[in-house]
């Protein structure tokens, strides 16, 4: 057992918040302690929120490619990775959030390198354990909210609140997507300027991404909001969401094509239904092959019956496979999904297999969409193993012996 489960199986809950507490309080003092710091009170640099179920990580990236357009020195933290500056590394903890300490020394970095914007993730799970804590929020944006990590925040309305909590702290800026139906939640907070956004001006914005999927439509117009919040002007944004430079692959693992022929194959990160469906959508009228598991073993398992009738409505051929099943049986989890994925479904228990037999079934002309892990460096087995992974890699190697 972990030095975390200890914690979590033997603390009171009450004292488990007041120890998350304790430690962001303690990862805050120790940097603004450290040359160059005082993040504690870190006025001088303008932090961005980033949080709703689904869209984080690339309205987090849009916003940064904007503010780097306009010539701004940025720092970004997302699931995907960190950024300061011209300096960027992938983020392999395996969480969107990671720990106070580490949230509080990327922020000592950024100030150090003289950045005036920074941009963060932040999760219904990190404002929970306090991780928001000790940050000086000037935004807030919320790009939508759906069932997710339900039986953790012990119901929807848990995990609304959680929200809720970053633009409660944050009192300048709030950008708000109003085409969800929560949007009243984090409207009725006070801030000095509240900025909507919706479909419809996504699309007056005739903004021509380079990335599949309509629902991008929506994070890259949050992107916008926040740049006419700050005063940028749209001919900006659109000149940095509508850039591909060369050799630029996308946003690793949000709708990343890691081939386009003899077939399409597809890598994202969705492992909700609403954000599973959106991707089968994107490519509804094209034969797919599609390779999915159920995200997280030992939480949110109302879901992975739904996952699999999405697949079962949206496929023509369908591998059921393993992802990430912490201290769950594999199998347990697959059959769960398997059992309304109908007829077409079959069940690959090892990742890679599967990605490699859905690469072979596949036609020319046809699509491949693998899903539920995106870019993630890791698979996470029982008792906190973790082995090396990358759907993208496995994805190019089968395609080179197809």
């Amino acid at each position: 057992m972990t030095f975390k489960e200890i914690i979590k199986k033997f603390i009171p809950k009450f004292l488990l918040r007041g120890y998350h507490f304790c430690w962001a309080l303690i990862g805050a003092v120790f940097f603004a302690c450290l040359p160059a710091g005082r993040v504690f009170h870190n006025k001088n640099m303008k932090i961005i929120g980033v949080t709703g179920t689904s869209g984080k990580s690339t309205t987090t990236d849009f916003i940064t490619r904007i503010l780097e357009e306009k010539g701004e020195k940025v720092a970004s933290l997302s699931s995907i990775r960190f950024k300061v500056a011209n300096k960027e590394w992938e983020n392999k903890y395996k969480m969107t959030m990671p720990g106070r300490f580490v949230i509080q020394k990327f922020l000592a970095q950024a100030r150090r390198a003289g950045c005036k914007y920074v941009v963060l993730e932040v999760t219904s799970e990190g404002i929970r354990q306090f991780r928001h804590k000790f940050i000086n929020f000037d935004c807030a944006v919320f790009t939508n909210l759906t069932p997710e990590h339900i039986e953790s925040h012990g119901g929807f309305e848990n995990y609304r609140n959680e929200k809720l909590k970053l633009f409660k702290v944050t009192k300048n800026i709030h950008v708000i997507n109003a085409d969800d139906q929560n949007a009243k939640y984090f409207l009725d907070i006070p801030a000095n300027k509240i900025v909507e956004f919706c479909m419809e001006d996504a699309k007056d914005a005739g903004i021509k991404l380079n990335m599949e999927g309509e629902f991008n439509l929506m994070n890259a117009m949050a992107a916008i909001s926040v740049a006419r919040a700050y005063g940028i002007d749209d001919t900006v944004s659109k000149r940095a969401l509508e850039k591909r430079p060369k050799g630029y692959p996308g946003i690793p693992g949000r709708m990343e094509i890691v081939a386009e022929t003899p077939i399409k194959v597809v890598v994202d990160y969705a492992h909700t239904p609403e954000q599973l469906e959106a991707v089968y959508k994107t490519f509804k009228d094209e034969n797919m092959v599609c390779v999915l598991g159920s995200c997280g073993g030992g939480r949110d398992k109302w879901k992975r019956p739904v996952l699999g009738e999405l697949a079962g409505k949206y496929c023509k051929e369908i591998i059921i496979t393993n992802e990430d099943p912490y201290d769950e049986e594999p199998m347990e989890i697959i059959n769960e999904v398997a059992k309304t994925a109908g007829p077409k479904a079959q069940i690959i228990l090892d990742r890679k297999e599967a990605i490699n037999t859905a690469i072979k079934l596949a036609q020319p002309g046809e699509v491949v969409v693998i899903t539920g892990k995106g870019s993630e460096p890791w698979m996470c087995l029982e008792n906190g193993k973790k082995i090396p992974w990358d759907d993208r890699q496995i994805a190019r190697d089968a395609l080179k012996n197809r």
